[in-house]
């Protein structure tokens, strides 16, 4: 879910977002974000609870050891060439929890 998005000129959006998926990003969300980050050729980083420190959101090392849970804030930033699309694109990842089925519950 997103808690505030800023996209500026100059080649240069943020998103932050607020993890809802319920475990958090795990295996195959890291990979689909590190895809899907990969395709732009902007420079795109991502910081977890504002510790300062920030990854290269096109690394999965790097996106699977910063161990993102549930209930975590990530900044993502990119710079360059088609910066606002690829936030927009990675914001709505998370908007649509990375379009995982939930399971279906049948009526009695």
């Amino acid at each position: 879910m997103a808690l505030n998005g800023t996209g500026s000129t100059g080649g240069n959006a943020s998103v932050e977002l607020m993890i809802t998926h319920g475990v958090g990003l795990h295996a195959r969300p890291s990979v689909v974000f590190t895809r899907l980050a990969k395709s732009f050729p902007c420079t795109i980083e991502i910081e977890v609870n504002r510790s300062g420190l920030w990854l290269n959101a096109k690394s999965i090392v790097k996106v699977m050891g910063a161990r993102i849970r549930k209930g975590s804030t990530l900044r993502i930033r990119a710079r360059g060439l088609r910066a606002d699309e690829a936030i927009a694109m990675l914001e709505a990842l998370f908007v649509n929890d990375f379009a995982e089925e939930r399971p279906h519950v049948r009526g009695a």
